[in-house]
């Protein structure tokens, strides 16, 4: 059974890659915080007991569960919203503030590397996600466990509630697609 500072260390270390993973889906930060957020809190009060190693595939599992559920909620409130869109055009509120804007890196970290360093990073940083980003779901899926998650096939297999065959087909052609389309850009990694 894991304990609370266990448990609190596994949402710690996979929070991050959480989110990628969230935004990667959703394409919205505010919703991929809240998603994660979600999977965590529901990892914490229904399986906080579980023993520290199923904790990797039950919460990939609550987080793939949680970004199905957010599609689903954004078709129904798009239909609302589409169907009573004439009847109001005020907006909520937007007073332009944001936490992780004003958050300064400490001195040491990679946020405080130099200037062209971090450039030349985020450019090529950024090329890879938009090619992530293109890939099918499934794809994506199992390219995101298996080398961002750092999970074995038997563990995204789980997580995906697929076939061994199917995650290694999945990753196989994943990886293909964006090394041929980095090459295209001219990266090589």
């Amino acid at each position: 059974m894991a304990t609370d500072k266990e448990l609190s260390d596994f949402l710690e270390s996979v929070e991050r890659r959480a989110f990628k993973q969230a935004i990667y889906a959703v394409r919205k930060e505010e919703s991929a915080l809240d998603i994660v957020q979600d999977a965590m809190i529901k990892l914490a009060e229904k399986y906080g007991d579980k023993p520290t190693a199923e904790l990797p595939l039950l919460f990939q599992r609550i987080l793939q569960n949680t970004i199905h559920d957010y599609f689903r909620r954004e078709k129904v409130r798009t239909t609302w919203i589409s169907l009573f869109s004439g009847l109001s055009s005020e907006s909520g509120d937007q007073d332009g503030f944001d936490l992780l804007e004003t958050y300064e890196a400490e001195v040491g970290t990679q946020a405080a590397e130099s200037s062209a360093d971090k450039v030349e990073r985020d450019q090529v940083l950024a090329v890879i996600e938009a090619e992530v980003k293109k890939l099918p779901t499934r794809q994506r899926e199992a390219f995101l466990m298996r080398y961002w998650q750092d999970m074995d096939v038997a563990e995204t297999a789980a997580a995906m509630g697929c076939s061994e065959g199917s995650v290694k087909t999945h990753c196989s052609r994943a990886t293909h697609t964006l090394a041929q389309a980095l090459r295209a850009k001219g990266i090589s990694l």
